[in-house]
This record gives structure tokens, C-alpha cells and sequence, in this order.
């Protein structure tokens, strides 16, 4: 157990392996880096704030160098330098999203994710609060971002997550206010982000929360909180389209988050409300079946498989 960090929300590894980031869901947002040894031991290396509320999510860009934070509640986004250690600088850049104005029934925009293309090439943020996707170039000498285009979604579907294809070329949306997953088309070059129309997730009034891809991008999966459940996409069309096949329980109260381990074989929930984390073996044909009783973990909002 990793004490001396404030209400994390969410965790990130850094791509040696050696460095775990948990972000701090609270008035003033911060980040935190730990040290993780071989022996399972570890060391806090730090904690620098966010400069904004609420963050939600945070994620490592491929190069190891820089940390992304999204500030849900003042609608920012957030980078710091990682040095060679693990540790990291002071934060280099703030973007807040100060525009389109917030769609219906938002107070503001609310940035919940912000991921960096599979080609490396650029980030993009999603906001839940202007019904938008964010692309950024990000400048890996001074750790700033410059936007390059955005991507509006219907109004008030409420973009919550978004999971690239591990072709490149395509991402899906789960869109927690409108009830719907989005397939995108994406162009690596532009940074351009194309999405297509919303499609069922299969759950009704379901709160839809995170979508993962398998790692031979054959299946995907959502988590939806309202029922409980979990749905489960074929990937069709080398990433282009996803087919409902079905729906199953997820074993535990308000699913926050999934995680596949490294090689797909196992699928992850974080269930916030039961305070359990629920494991299921993936077969071959995407199927789920459940591989033992659930974990207890206190208010359970992320699951990262380190191995």
C-alpha cells in the first residue's frame, strides 16, 4: 500500500516501469510522483500542483519527459517536466478552455482526459463541459502546447473519454451525458479528429464512463455506471466501425474506470460505490467471464496493471 498521497483519482506509469503519477482530485489539484522498487518498496519524489480544481486525469507522453494533467473542475489542462529520476519540475504550461461557450446545461468547460496520440505526434484533451476535443501540438524542448484544430460533438453529449484503435487511425468516445460511444476518424499528420454519430451503448440511461481496446484492436469495452454493466464491441473495418454484441454485470456499485492487463487476457473495473475491483478473463472471442471474487479496495476509482 502507497500512503502520502491526497484522494488520488487517477494513476499513469511512467514507460520505464519504475515511476507511478497519481493525480489529486481536490480544490487545489496537484500531481504526485513514486518511486517503485523492485522489492515493492517506494518513495514519494513529490507533489507540484496542477494549477487548477478538480483534475481528474493525468497520462505520460510516450518520450517519458512530460505529464499531462486535465483539471475537470476549472476546465484546464496541465504539463510538467519528468526528470531523469522520475521526478517532476515545475509545471510548464496552463491551457484553459475558454471557448466554445459550455453546452447545455454546464456551468463551464471541464476538461476530464487528455491522452497523446499513438504516433506520438499530438495531444488531445477531451472536455466533457464544451462538448469538445482539443488537439495540441506539444513543443518537447519547452513543454508548451499549441492548439491545432478541435472536434465538436452533438451538444450536451457530455465527452467524457476517449481510447485510440491501436491502428491510429481511428478513437472512440464515450460520451457520459447523451448515452452513446463515438467512433472518430483520426488523421496522425493533422492532429485532426473527425467524429462520426453517436451509436447505442446498449445500456439504456447507462452513464457510460471509459472505453479500452484490446490490444489486437478486435474488442472494445464500456463501462456504463446506471446499470452496472459492462458492453462489449466487435471492431470491424480495421478500426472504423464497432458492433454491439452484448452486455454483462460488472460485479460491483458505479464502475469508474477499466484496465486491461499488458496482454489483454484480463479486464479490470474500478467500482467507486462498492469499493471492489472486479477481474475478468478475455477469450478469444472477446467473451468475459469473471476470474474470482471481487477485490476489496476503498472506494475504488482506477486500476493500473503494472505487469
Amino acid at each position: 500500500m502507497i500512503t502520502g498521497v491526497e484522494n488520488p483519482s487517477y494513476l499513469a506509469l511512467h514507460p520505464s516501469g519504475a515511476t507511478v503519477y497519481a493525480v489529486a482530485e481536490q480544490d487545489a489539484g496537484a500531481v504526485t510522483a513514486v518511486a517503485l522498487a523492485p522489492d515493492g518498496t517506494y518513495e514519494v519524489l513529490g507533489t507540484h500542483p496542477t494549477g487548477g480544481s478538480g483534475p481528474t486525469h493525468l497520462s505520460v507522453h510516450p518520450s517519458g519527459h512530460w505529464l499531462l494533467s486535465a483539471n475537470y473542475s476549472s476546465g484546464s489542462v496541465a504539463v510538467h517536466p519528468i526528470a531523469a529520476d522520475g521526478s517532476l519540475g515545475e509545471r510548464t504550461d496552463l491551457v484553459t478552455h475558454s471557448s466554445p461557450p459550455p453546452g447545455p446545461g454546464q456551468n463551464g468547460p471541464h476538461a476530464h482526459q487528455i491522452v497523446t496520440a499513438p504516433n506520438g505526434g499530438h495531444v488531445l484533451a477531451v472536455d466533457l463541459g464544451t462538448d469538445t476535443v482539443y488537439t495540441y501540438r506539444l513543443d518537447e524542448s519547452a513543454g508548451t502546447l499549441t492548439e491545432v484544430s478541435r472536434a465538436a460533438l452533438a451538444p450536451g453529449s457530455g465527452p467524457r473519454h476517449l481510447t485510440f484503435h491501436p491502428g491510429g487511425r481511428f478513437a472512440y468516445l464515450a460520451c457520459e451525458l447523451d448515452n452513446t460511444t463515438v467512433v472518430c476518424a483520426y488523421d496522425p499528420d493533422s492532429g485532426t479528429l473527425t467524429p462520426g454519430l453517436g451509436q447505442s451503448t446498449g445500456s439504456g440511461t447507462g452513464y457510460p464512463a471509459q472505453l479500452v481496446v484490446t490490444g489486437d484492436g478486435s474488442y472494445a469495452y464500456l463501462a456504463n455506471r446506471g446499470p452496472n454493466s459492462l458492453t462489449r464491441y466487435a471492431v470491424e473495418d480495421d478500426g472504423a466501425a464497432l458492433r454491439l454484441l452484448d452486455t454483462a454485470p460488472v460485479g460491483g456499485d458505479w464502475p469508474r474506470q477499466l484496465a486491461l492487463s499488458p496482454d489483454s487476457s484480463l479486464l479490470f473495473a474500478a467500482n467507486q460505490r462498492s469499493s471492489t475491483v472486479t477481474a475478468f478473463r478475455v477469450g478469444s472471442d472477446g467473451s468475459l467471464t469473471p476470474a474470482g471474487d471481487p477485490l476489496p479496495a476503498p472506494v475504488a476509482v482506477c486500476v493500473l496493471p503494472l505487469t
